[in-house]
């Protein structure tokens, strides 16, 4: 199952906008920055199609400005 995280920068003045869509996403975990206009993604997904499928949703989002892979693990399934 793959688990990326992700830099998520919002548009201006849309970071509330972008947490709550991507709260909506049941495989998506939003962790806001205190101190910064940034959002950290963690995804979750059963495998690596999903995961494409979710990150072209993500990118939909049009209150997102630009989204960054930060590290991805992949476990493989027995």
């Amino acid at each position: 199952m793959p688990i990326k995280s992700y830099l998520a920068h919002p548009h201006d003045g849309k970071k509330q906008h972008l947490i709550d869509a991507l709260s909506a996403i049941k495989e998506c975990e939003v962790l806001p920055a205190k101190n910064e206009d940034i959002l950290v993604v963690v995804t979750d997904t059963l495998d690596d199609a999903s995961e494409e499928i979710l990150k072209e949703k993500i990118e939909k989002i049009d209150s997102l400005k630009l989204l960054a892979m930060v590290s991805g693990f992949n476990s493989p399934q027995n």
